[in-house]
């Protein structure tokens, strides 16, 4: 089933840091495990900030081995194989929960001191996203927006707690703790646990009357601030980047503040596109333009104006792509570097009409030799002679559709022919 058998480790780890038997039976674990939390847990005694890291770990330690011994499974494959098979992932029974979560659902919360907040686990709090619209300029020459935005803060006033006496009650639906637990009978001899937040408290735990609901806040803990935060868009950055202002989130109480997050959105430059650090522009030339020379201005992103020609006698091929070096974006990290500037000249031919054939001859001792063969009069007398008129290539096919979608339709309203049944004599 797992291929080679894993190698024996060490399968006494756990037993020892709970402090029990490789016997010891479910109770004996529970109870081992409380003992043990209680007096490693590292928010008991004060600080957590001010007590070494020992305590944390040892925490830790004790939550990994009663998570493992407490499940059938697990132990299992622990006793038999040991510690090294679970980090192999034997089974998918690898520890994984957090030892905080295992901790709050024995004593109904992570703190000591009767629920109060000080030394209460913090949860993470969610990040903001806007977008930011900027334009190929913006990026090229760097810029600043200021941008007005609303946040939830702490009450000044009762500093988060939502009471004016700063004692909220304990919420009696979940006796403090946030969470309810339902039990019901799905069979004989089996009954389901579940737990979800407490509906009366919201999982705050606490219970705050009327009379003692601070003014500012109404209890809600958090109040209403207008920010306005100025916004650097640094040259060089990219479409999607994102800008991060750190904590500058929703506060909330026992929650660090996520971040306030913006990400770049570059809005369709009508002149220019971007590849990475190039910058690419299309630009028409004529015929005589394109084999006599050329000159013309390009406005740049930072309003300079580029001179742009031809070398003497120089000619350009339809589709042809000329570099400027150092006139490309500017790099993020090292914005006096940059990419190049790539012009793509699409070369257009006189409309439809007659050259004389003077002009002709005058054409042919420029351009370069017809690379077509030249008929013999009697060759051409053999050939039948045509006439070429000018076509409109979509519109033909429209046409040719139209006339395929008619002919197939003919041919299914046709009524079908008797058939022929030859009769043996």
């Amino acid at each position: 089933m797992f291929g080679r058998a894993p190698r024996k480790s060490d399968s006494t780890k756990y037993y020892q840091i709970l402090g029990v038997s490789n016997s010891a039976s479910q109770d004996e674990l529970k109870k081992a495990y409380k003992k043990a939390a209680m007096q490693n847990h590292p928010d008991k005694g004060g600080d957590p900030e001010k007590l070494p890291s020992l305590p944390e770990e040892m925490f830790k330690e004790l939550a990994q081995a009663y998570e493992v011994l407490s499940d059938p499974e697990k132990r299992e494959i622990y006793d038999q194989y040991g510690e090294d098979a679970l980090k192999e992932g034997m089974g998918g029974a690898g520890p994984s929960h957090n030892p905080f979560d295992i901790f709050e659902s024995f004593f109904g919360g992570g703190s000591f001191g009767g629920g109060s907040s000080r030394g209460r686990r913090q949860k993470q709090g969610e990040d903001v996203v806007h977008t930011l619209k900027v334009s190929l300029e913006d990026l090229y020459n760097g810029t600043s927006k200021k941008l007005s935005l609303s946040r939830n803060v702490l009450c000044a006033k009762c500093k988060g707690k939502g009471s004016k006496s700063g004692n909220p009650g304990k919420c009696y639906g979940c006796q403090g703790s946030g969470i309810k637990i339902t039990r019901r009978q799905i069979g004989l001899g089996m009954i389901q646990q579940m737990q979800h937040v407490c509906p009366d408290c919201r999982g705050s735990g606490e219970n705050i009357s009327e009379r003692d609901k601070c003014p500012p806040c109404k209890g809600n803990k958090v109040t209403q601030e207008k920010k306005v935060l100025e916004v650097h868009v640094e040259k060089g950055m990219q479409h999607g980047q994102k800008i991060v202002f750190d904590g500058q989130a929703d506060e909330a109480p026992d929650t660090i503040t996520g971040d306030i997050v913006f990400v770049l959105q570059l809005k369709e430059h009508p002149k220019f596109k971007r590849k990475m650090d190039d910058l690419y522009v299309e630009h028409n030339l004529s015929l005589t333009e394109a084999l006599c020379g050329f000159q013309f201005a390009l406005t740049h992103l930072d309003g300079r104006q580029l001179l742009v020609k031809s070398n003497p006698g120089e000619v350009i091929k339809p589709g042809q792509y000329k570099a400027i070096n150092d006139e490309g974006m500017p790099h993020h990290q090292r914005p006096f570097m940059k990419g190049r500037l790539y012009i793509h000249f699409n070369v257009e031919f006189p409309e439809s009409g007659v050259i004389s054939p003077d002009q002709c001859r005058t054409l042919e001792t420029i351009l370069p030799l017809r690379a077509s063969k030249q008929l013999s009069d009697m060759e051409v007398d053999d050939c039948e002679e045509t006439t070429m008129h000018d076509v409109n290539m979509e519109d033909e096919m429209r046409r040719k559709h139209h006339q395929h979608q008619q002919e197939a339709y003919d041919d299914d309203d046709e009524p079908s022919m008797p058939r022929v049944q030859c009769a043996q004599q």
